[in-house]
């Protein structure tokens, strides 16, 4: 049984001109060689902003880049076939397809709607004015080039609850749609930064009008068919209430042939909230660690005054592991990005180390710490700038270790501010590893492994330290890693 391994296989960056679909297919079988099994797909359908989208600005689910909308046929990514070879080529090495699920809001409407609202405080959204403004709004969605094949549902005003502008008085800000069809106020089950965060940008969809959900539903019975995709990561949950989540998977579960692995974005720093949402949904989710992310972020900074025995603590995947997904990057952290937070490049080595060698979560490699990355593009201040993401030297080999030595029987050695360790006992089918770090000076542990691995030869794998460490008669050695770096000791006989 291999090890469940992430790819999320793209960054905001990432070059338009319809290359990733086709670099996909090609890179399919080297993928599944160094040992990744699951890749993350971006938003796969047409966005408000056509060839040049990332995504998120979602506007036609149903058009994955077969139609001639929003001044393009293809997506950012490639067309629907280059979709479709992708994920065969991917499905034939055995790497499961998650797809991207964005549906907490709409761009890029067809049409303007007159529409009544009320003006929203956007620092507090439960102070709602009493004033109805009379206005228009470009709320309604009938996609014309589509002209109704897989689905003609038509959306208008009523599936919204709150846009952000509004023409006749023009203005922009957080405006609450005026909608018998929905009712007062905002959706519950939401996060409450801001009083509640149901809305975030765009049309803000409206899961109370029962036409929505049951439209969202078919459209994910439709993807799958014509996909064949393995599951789903869910975009900006805690702006989508919990129980339309909740009802939703339960669907697709059930209409699934087989079970699907589902993982949300709940980006929050508090590890409560992400239990409290796990437990909304009764478990149907995993969710990304953001808590240990943040970690990685300020150890990365801190260096040897950051404590590594605490690198766990208050995490998602320290108090559920197995509802936990673990990342050292994503598309949202990477420099210049709505939430920057970027591991500097030194500790990337380590991170990766911690989340791919230990037994708990699920661990997401980032295509920029794996293929590299440079961009430009202009920063909070004005200023514009270059960003090189380089490729982290032995990642590759760090996600082969995971397949190879990531087995058995796991012992932590947090017992020094600076330089930490852990095992892996190894199975009767598989090796295990001992794994040495220090972000200070060279580091050592003394490890006792047993009598099963007594007078046995070991190697660093990753080759940082070249001498062979041996285990006495009762399986115990002094085993090294360099300062700021990360040792991963395997039997001689198994490299």
């Amino acid at each position: 049984m291999r090890n469940p391994t992430l790819l999320q296989c793209f960054h905001w960056y990432y070059p338009d001109g319809g290359k990733l679909w086709p670099e996909i297919e090609e890179r399919a079988a080297t993928l599944n060689d160094i040992g990744i099994n699951m890749i993350w797909l971006p938003p796969a359908y047409k966005a408000a902003s056509g060839g040049y989208s990332v995504g998120y600005d979602s506007y036609d689910l149903f058009d994955l880049g077969e139609f001639d909308q929003k001044g393009s046929v293809a997506t950012k990514y490639g067309d629907k076939q280059q979709l479709l070879s992708a994920i065969n080529a991917l499905r034939q090495n055995d790497i499961a397809v998650l797809l991207d699920v964005v549906v907490n809001h709409k761009m890029g409407a067809d049409e303007k709607e007159s529409v009544q609202v009320q003006r929203v405080n956007e620092q507090d959204r439960t102070q709602i004015d009493d004033e109805i403004i009379e206005c228009e709004a470009w709320t309604r969605y009938t996609f014309p080039a589509r002209e109704g094949k897989y689905s003609q549902f038509v959306w208008d005003y009523k599936c919204f609850s709150g846009i952000d502008h509004i023409e006749n008085p023009d203005e922009d800000g957080i405006f609450k749609i005026v909608n018998d069809y929905t009712g007062d106020g905002w959706n519950e089950q939401v996060d409450d930064e801001l009083g509640n965060f149901d809305y975030l940008m765009g049309e803000n969809i409206d899961f109370r009008n029962h036409a929505v959900t049951e439209e969202i539903k078919y459209w994910a019975r439709w993807v799958m068919d014509e996909t064949q995709c393995d599951g789903f990561r869910l975009d900006a949950v805690k702006h989508i209430p919990a129980w339309f989540y909740k009802e939703w998977i339960d669907h697709v579960q059930e209409v699934a042939p087989k079970p699907l692995f589902i993982v949300a974005e709940y980006w929050s720093h508090e590890v409560e909230k992400l239990q409290h949402y796990i437990d909304q949904v009764e478990g149907k989710t995993m969710l990304f660690d953001a808590p240990l992310h943040m970690k990685f972020h300020e150890a990365s900074l801190q260096g040897r005054d950051y404590d590594m025995t605490q690198i766990f603590t208050g995490t998602l995947v320290e108090a559920d592991p197995f509802h936990a997904v673990t990342l050292v990057a994503n598309h949202d952290t990477q420099p210049l990005q709505a939430l920057e937070a970027p591991v500097e490049a030194w500790f990337k080595p380590l991170a990766y180390a911690l989340i791919l060698l230990r037994e708990n979560g699920v661990p997401s490699v980032f295509y920029p710490d794996l293929f590299g990355a440079s961009y430009e593009d202009t920063g909070g201040d004005g200023n514009t700038y270059q960003i090189e993401m380089p490729v982290i030297e032995q990642l590759s080999e760090l996600i082969i270790a995971r397949q190879r030595f990531a087995h058995g029987i796991q012992t932590l050695y947090f017992d020094h501010p600076n330089c930490i360790a852990f095992s892996r006992s190894g199975t009767d089918e598989a090796a295990g590893c001992v794994v040495v770090m220090s972000n200070g000076d060279d580091g050592e542990k003394t490890i006792e492994l047993g009598e099963n691995y007594g007078n046995k030869r070991w190697r660093d794998f990753l080759g940082n330290r070249e001498e062979v460490v041996e285990t006495d008669e009762q399986g115990t050695a002094t085993f090294l890693c360099n300062g700021g770096s990360v040792s991963v000791w395997v039997l001689e006989d198994v490299l």
